[in-house]
C-alpha cells in the first residue's frame, strides 16, 4: 500500500481520493478550504500546504482546476516540488496545457523525480463510480508502477506517449465532445421547430449510425431541459481554450472548435457559465428563437 499525497479535493478530486482510499491506500491531502469530512471520516490526513503532504508520501496527485493552478501547487511557496526528494512521482491528473506539461515534467525530472500527465475524462459521475477514461502521458516503467492506483479510479486507462500526450488526447477529447454536443443540439432543435418530437426523434436516431453517447446523455438533457452539472460550461471553455492556444502554437486551424467556444461564450454571456455543457444548446435556440419541445 502506498503513501499518496492528494491535492485537490474538488467536484472531480474527492471521490477519486475517496477510492483511493477504499483502495486501502493512506491519504495526504491539501485543498483550498478544508479536506471534506467524509474523507478525514475514510483515514485521510489533512495537511497545511503541498510540501506537507509530499513529505508524507511516496506519490503525489494533482487534480486542480487549470495550468496556473498546477504551476501554483507543484512550484509556488510551500508547493510540491520544494519538498521532493528524489525517487519520488508527481502525477497530474488536471486538464491542463499540454506545451506546459512538457515543461512540468522537466523540472520535476531534474529532482531527480518521475512525472505523469493523466488526465480524466466521466465527469463527477464516473469519478464516484471509479469508471474514468485515464490519458496518460510518460515513461513506460512509470505508468506500470502507478497504473494499480489508476486501476482503483478509472476502467478505460491508455498510456499515449510521452510527457504532454495524456494533455493533448485530453484536448481531443473535448473537441469530440463539443462538436457532438453541437450537432445533437442542432439536429434536435431543427427537428422540434419542424413540428417533430424531439424525444421520438432522439429514440429513432439511437438505433442508427448517428448514436453516440452523446445523443444518449445529452440529448435526453436537451429534451428534458435538465441542465444542472454534469460538467459546467466554464470547464468546458477552459478546455477549448487549451486547444485552441495549442493550435496556435503547432499551427493547425481549428475553425469548428472556434465556433463551439463562441456558442459558449454565447451560453456564459446569458448567465450559464455554471450549466452543464449540453446547455450549449440554449445558445442554438436563443438565434432559432425557439426551444426544443416548444410548440410551433
Amino acid at each position: 500500500m502506498a503513501n499518496i499525497g492528494f491535492i485537490g479535493l474538488g467536484i472531480m478530486g474527492a471521490p477519486m481520493a475517496a477510492n483511493l482510499i477504499k483502495g486501502g491506500h493512506t491519504l495526504f491531502t491539501y485543498t483550498r478550504g478544508n479536506t471534506p469530512q467524509s474523507l478525514i471520516d475514510a483515514g485521510a490526513t489533512q495537511c497545511a500546504n503541498g510540501a506537507q503532504a509530499t513529505r508524507h508520501a511516496d506519490i503525489i496527485i494533482t487534480m486542480v482546476p487549470d495550468t496556473a493552478d498546477v504551476d501554483a501547487a507543484l512550484f509556488g511557496e510551500n508547493g510540491v516540488a520544494s519538498a521532493l526528494t528524489p525517487g519520488k512521482t508527481v502525477v497530474d491528473m488536471s486538464s491542463i496545457s499540454p506545451v506546459a506539461t512538457k515543461d512540468f515534467a522537466q523540472r520535476i525530472n531534474q529532482l531527480g523525480c518521475e512525472y505523469l500527465d493523466a488526465p480524466v475524462s466521466g465527469g463527477e459521475v464516473g469519478a464516484r463510480a471509479a469508471s474514468l477514461t485515464i490519458m496518460v502521458g510518460g515513461r513506460e516503467a512509470t505508468f506500470k508502477a502507478i497504473k494499480p492506483l489508476f486501476d482503483l479510479m478509472g476502467k478505460n486507462i491508455t498510456l499515449v506517449g510521452a510527457n504532454g500526450d495524456g494533455q493533448i488526447t485530453k484536448v481531443a477529447n473535448q473537441i469530440i465532445v463539443a462538436l457532438t454536443i453541437e450537432a445533437v443540439g442542432e439536429a434536435l432543435l431543427l427537428a422540434s421547430k419542424a413540428g417533430a418530437d424531439a424525444a421520438k426523434v432522439r429514440q429513432a436516431l439511437m438505433g442508427g449510425f448517428a448514436n453516440s453517447r452523446i445523443l444518449e446523455v445529452h440529448g435526453e438533457r436537451m429534451v428534458k431541459r435538465t441542465f444542472d452539472p454534469g460538467f459546467r460550461i466554464a470547464l468546458h471553455q477552459k478546455d477549448l481554450n487549451l486547444a485552441l492556444v495549442t493550435a496556435r502554437q503547432v499551427g493547425v486551424s481549428l475553425p469548428s472548435t472556434a465556433l463551439a467556444q463562441e456558442l459558449f461564450n454565447a451560453c456564459a454571456a446569458h448567465g450559464g457559465s455554471g450549466w452543464d455543457h449540453s446547455g450549449m444548446v440554449r445558445a442554438l435556440e436563443k438565434m432559432a428563437n425557439f426551444e426544443i419541445g416548444q410548440k410551433p
